[in-house]
């Protein structure tokens, strides 16, 4: 009988047994019975001495393990040792270094940041249901700080004041009980002007919700929702009217991006985005029940490494591990 993971020291002792790994993965994956990824039959055999399925079907890559058509697919690193690197990124609340995961689990520092971007893919989790209800948008700008730059590389770097020569983001937070908690979705955006911001809002929330921003002018004009603006050069709250719930979540983010990863490429940044995000929307779950979302999030994505760098836009056919 599966073990209730509740702790970290849980996770250790019960996935120091490879065997358990494997069908902590196959229960969320398949809890209706082992089926090929492939072509989708039960008829499969399972093959004890290498560790891999194989499905009564002739076709082409008929073996399969619990890795395939997953985050995890054509990587050497063993499930005990993804599955440890997977509960770290998702319950440390500032996130987790791949310097401290190559230290903590044994593996070199570029394969630990390979395996922290994939499964950052992983927590990924698309929706079309817009956002209604008391709506809060807000924008910021994600980059290093002059200050903090020798003087080479502030007159490289910083060419102009405010969100010049840094990465803009928005952000949608949808307010909730207190049982459940606020949700939000992030995008990096090309700029801040209303052009770019107001087809966000319009994609993302419902027209009639009450809409809550501060007074950037680009944000004049959404007449089809309840709009309130709070201006933050003469108050921060009036009443139901403000974006603490948005500054609240910009706060734990560049605490994470300043603090635990310290230099974020904008390439990658996204990715950094969609981690912060699902914790923050799960941060009512317990560490084991947002350990158990994670590894069933993790189906069905597939980053390669050349995707990763920029080489490829391409996933590669699904192999065995």
């Amino acid at each position: 009988m599966e073990q209730e993971l509740n702790t970290l020291q849980d996770a250790i002792k019960y996935f120091s047994n490879p065997t358990n790994c494997r069908e902590y993965v196959v229960a969320r994956r398949w809890p209706d019975g082992v089926e090929c990824p492939r072509c989708g039959s039960r008829n499969v055999a399972f093959l004890d001495k290498y560790d891999r399925w194989q499905c009564s079907t002739r076709h082409d890559g008929r073996q399969f393990t619990a890795k395939t058509g997953t985050i995890f697919e054509d990587s050497p690193l063993p499930l005990s040792k993804w599955l440890m690197a997977m509960w770290q990124v998702v319950n440390c609340k500032n996130g987790v270094s791949s310097y401290e995961v190559h230290r903590a689990i044994g593996i070199t520092q570029k394969s630990a940041w390979f395996m922290d971007h994939r499964i950052r893919h992983a927590l990924t989790l698309g929706t079309i249901n817009k956002l209604s209800g008391q709506i809060e948008a807000d924008e910021t700008f994600i980059g290093g700080k002059a200050r903090n730059m020798h003087k080479d590389k502030r007159a490289e770097k910083i060419t102009g004041t405010g969100g010049k020569d840094k990465a803009a983001v928005m952000g949608i937070l949808e307010r909730g009980p207190k049982s459940i908690g606020s949700k939000v979705r992030v995008k990096v955006v090309d700029n801040t002007k209303k052009k770019t911001l107001q087809p966000e809002i319009r994609e993302h929330v419902l027209a009639g919700s009450a809409l809550f921003t501060d007074a950037l002018q680009s944000y004049d004009g959404l007449d089809e929702f309840q709009h309130e603006v709070v201006d933050h050069a003469v108050e921060y709250v009036r009443g139901e009217v403000h974006t603490n719930g948005m500054e609240n979540f910009w706060s734990l983010l560049k605490r994470g991006l300043k603090g635990t990863y310290v230099s974020v490429e904008p390439f990658h940044l996204f990715r950094y985005l969609d981690e912060q995000v699902f914790r923050f929307n799960h941060r009512k779950m317990n560490d084991g029940e947002r350990f158990d979302l994670a590894v069933r999030a993790a189906v069905g994505k597939r980053l390669t490494w050349n995707q990763l760098t920029g080489k490829s836009e391409e996933a590669t056919a699904p192999t065995v591990n």
